[in-house]
């Protein structure tokens, strides 16, 4: 296990070494290849889908020549939902970056019915019964029962400033399957690994 949505592996010149980008988590693991365990994740920004390694790449000095702060760009949320049904194998992540005034909003999910439809659903309540819905992206599973969707908006303010923090209702993420209306996956209180 690497962590959320792997992309882009790339070992490195003397193979001891293999690279992972982890898209829903702003990241990139480093693997040591004699034991297949993650020995380090670094934050690198906005969903990494793909990466190079480059032997020798900086000759001399620490490497970081022309590199700037993240800043806006590092402003990321990470959250996990989870089945309310404990038989269910399904769950998500949710990847939410800022893109300036707006956000992105990235779910991938697995463990759903095969070409099912789901809608994503902004809520004011993680326990049934969940009040004031609102619909944020629409996607259909594919024949795997996974599925990766989008949607953007002021987001991230909004699913993380409770009342104590200046927000007026504290949000969560809702999934249900379009026609119904029982909760297939609900924001849960632990943030992913």
């Amino acid at each position: 296990p690497t962590g959320d949505l792997p992309h882009g592996v790339w070992t490195s010149g003397d193979e001891k070494h293999v690279y992972v980008g982890l898209e829903n988590q702003d990241a990139v693991s480093a693997i040591d290849t004699s034991t297949n365990k993650v020995i380090a994740t670094v934050a690198v920004g906005q969903q990494p889908q793909a990466l190079v390694y480059v032997p020798d790449a900086v000759p001399s000095g620490p490497g970081t020549d022309n590199l700037l702060p993240l800043g806006e760009a590092g402003q990321v949320s990470h959250l996990r939902l989870a089945a309310l049904e404990p038989t269910s194998a399904a769950s998500a992540t949710v990847s939410v970056n800022a893109l300036g005034p707006l956000d992105l909003l990235q779910i991938a999910a697995t463990g759903l019915v095969p070409g099912g439809s789901y809608t994503l659903w902004l809520v004011t309540s993680r326990t049934p019964p969940f009040r004031s819905k609102e619909p944020l992206v629409t996607f259909k599973a594919n024949l795997a029962g996974a599925q990766i969707a989008q949607t953007i908006g002021p987001l991230r303010r909004v699913l993380t400033a409770a009342p104590d923090q200046g927000g007026t209702e504290q949000r969560f993420l809702l999934v249900t399957e379009v026609g119904h209306d029982a909760a297939v996956l609900v924001q849960s209180e632990a943030p992913p690994p």
